[in-house]
């Protein structure tokens, strides 16, 4: 989420007249936070959809904290302020470089299906559940990874500790934000399920009505819960009584009987919580013009696919492309990446992943002779064997890109130290399952969504049905890049299910390719293919001569209003960090530095 009415920190201390959770004071006449998309200075940056999102982060480089210190103060105030894309309920994917060795290391804090789940989890008599009928139920929602993530990174490369990066978000919830017409569009485009819930519908429904704009919106019970984390650790939820009151809303989720509502229960136990482990991974890496990309391993396919498709586009030159040859190669790049993408990957714990052979060259050009300049493939394309390239192969059997929910929100922060930080986290799609753990002020993830609920095709393996304690597949793609020196470049990373893969690989095509500013090249209009029959537009492109021209080779377009929301930190030759944001999606995000110094 996105709001166009930004935030300042001084609101925070806006009249108590109105305490309760999920409470709208009248409008605060305190002078809002602007939100710039695109700022430049020295000290440290911090990039995020929300200004006091980015003011928490920056207020801990400030006092000392490093880069991931920031994130962790970034990412829990935005599960205050966004907390229907993100939160403690939820999980993500932690990319991280250390500037004194010059290396990157990542987090893998996907949740985890239940260890009674099997591949049947969503059938039901036989058949596939409507997708409606799972998201709003226990059956959906996966063991969080959030808090875990948090405390590694914490533990492996931060300096603080989480009680002090907890605080700035802790006074957001405790003191309120400014509620802005994003937030109350989101919440009205809920209403219908958030009334299922009690407990979801006195937080985001205060006084049963929808929240006003301009008012105050404070959340006591999570900034509760914040402080219990902050005095308790993250133990609190994998091994104490905050995790309990998971465990017993997924099994029987409180739903207003008047409702009507089938909350299916779920089947998170104590021990799911206990076993949940976040995964230090190594991540991708992929060579593409001269500089090295590295982003996030499976058990999301995002660095697969986004490499993929790089190593594809490594013999055009893009720079000299014009406009309409730079999108049919870019289109055609992401059609041939997605259909590998859906056959092979999952989770490495419980599949074979060729990450390796994904990622070659070699597999690359095997896959790039398919692409033509004045033809379309069809959709949807089969894949090849990343194992055993042959030229030009398409001879396997295709399988369709199944959906992800689109909103889910990311950050990117570096500091003085050169470290970066580029973090996507998130609770599925917009307000997650829908459902709020009694008396704690967050809502429950619907990850476990992200599965296939039957084979995507019946006569090809599916990596990615359900198993117990295995991580559905995700199109997170946080991503960093570096020169042959091991310096940053630019680092940053999109919400948007599994347009997160298109909406990364057009940024960093837009600016390494087509030398777009980096707040340019996040702003630029978006096309995203994913093994379809139809290629989905922005209304830039849609609504321009491109399109026809495209038309004209065998493209074929459905438009989509909004795809993805980037942020991203670019080093500068001078030894200055920028930030860059959106400058109009989802109403815009929010780039701040420590020092703005000329």
């Amino acid at each position: 989420m996105r709001r166009p009415v930004a935030r300042n920190l001084a609101v925070l201390a806006v009249s108590a007249a109105v305490v309760s959770v999920g409470a709208a004071a009248p409008p605060s006449s305190a002078p809002a936070r602007e939100k710039v998309p695109v700022a430049v200075g020295y000290g440290g940056a911090v990039a995020s959809v929300d200004a006091d999102a980015s003011a928490a982060g920056i207020e801990v480089l400030r006092k000392g904290g490093n880069a991931v210190d920031a994130a962790v103060a970034t990412a829990a105030a935005l599960g205050v302020t966004e907390p229907y894309s993100a939160g403690i309920g939820g999980g993500g994917y932690f990319v991280y470089y250390d500037a004194k060795s010059r290396t990157v290391h990542t987090i893998d804090g996907r949740e985890t299906a239940p260890l009674s789940a099997d591949s049947h989890l969503f059938e039901e008599n036989g058949k596939a559940l409507a997708f409606a009928d799972a998201v709003s139920s226990g059956l959906s929602v996966g063991t969080p990874g959030t808090p875990a993530t948090w405390q590694k990174a914490l533990d492996e490369w931060g300096t603080e500790r989480l009680r002090t990066v907890l605080r700035p978000a802790e006074r957001i919830a405790r003191n309120g934000f400014t509620v802005d017409d994003t937030f109350r569009s989101q919440t009205a485009s809920n209403e219908t399920r958030f009334r299922y819930f009690p407990d979801t519908a006195r937080l985001f429904l205060p006084n049963g009505a929808l929240p006003v704009v301009g008012s105050t919106f404070k959340n006591p019970d999570l900034a509760r819960t914040y402080e219990e984390l902050g005095r308790n650790g993250v133990d609190a939820i994998y091994h104490g009584d905050l995790g309990q009151d998971i465990a017993a809303t997924v099994n029987k989720p409180p739903v207003d009987p008047a409702s009507g509502w089938n909350a299916r229960p779920g089947k998170l136990s104590a021990k799911d919580l206990a076993a949940y482990r976040t995964k230090l991974q190594a991540p991708t890496k992929t060579s593409y013009r001269g500089l090295d990309v590295y982003s996030i391993a499976p058990s999301s396919s995002g660095g697969t696919t986004v490499g993929e498709a790089l190593n594809i586009l490594e013999r055009t030159d893009l720079s000299k492309a014009s406009e309409v040859q730079y999108l049919h190669h870019f289109i055609e790049a992401s059609r041939v990446a997605f259909a590998d993408r859906g056959r092979w990957v999952g989770d490495p714990a419980f599949e074979d992943v060729p990450t390796k052979d994904l990622l070659s060259q070699k597999y690359a050009d095997s896959r790039a002779c398919l692409i033509k300049d004045n033809a379309v493939l069809t959709s949807p394309l089969a894949p090849g064997d990343p194992r055993h390239p042959a030229a030009c192969a398409d001879r396997g059997t295709a399988a369709p890109t199944t959906y992800e929910g689109e909103n889910t929100t990311h950050l990117t922060v570096a500091d003085k130290w050169g470290n970066v930080v580029s973090y996507t986290l998130t609770i599925e799609q917009t307000g997650g399952s829908g459902i709020t753990v009694p008396g704690r002020g967050f809502l429950l993830n619907n990850e476990l969504t992200d599965f296939s609920f039957t084979p995507a095709n019946p006569a090809v393996h599916d990596p990615n049905l359900p198993g117990p304690g295995k991580r559905p597949r995700s199109s997170i793609s946080p991503t960093i890049v570096l020169d042959k020196q091991g310096r940053p470049v630019v680092a940053l990373g999109s919400p948007g299910g599994a347009t997160i893969i298109t909406t990364v690989l057009g940024t960093l095509t837009g600016f390494l390719d087509r030398h777009l500013p980096l707040v340019d090249a996040i702003a630029a209009p978006r096309a995203s293919q994913r093994n379809a029959a139809q290629t989905e537009l922005e209304p830039g492109l849609y609504n321009s001569d491109l399109r026809t021209q495209l038309e004209a080779i065998g493209h074929s377009f459905k438009l989509n209003p909004e795809i993805g929301a980037a942020t991203g930190v670019q080093r500068l030759p001078d030894g200055r960090w920028l930030a860059a944001a959106e400058k109009v999606r989802r109403g815009g995000g929010s780039a701040m530095v420590v020092d703005p110094t000329p």
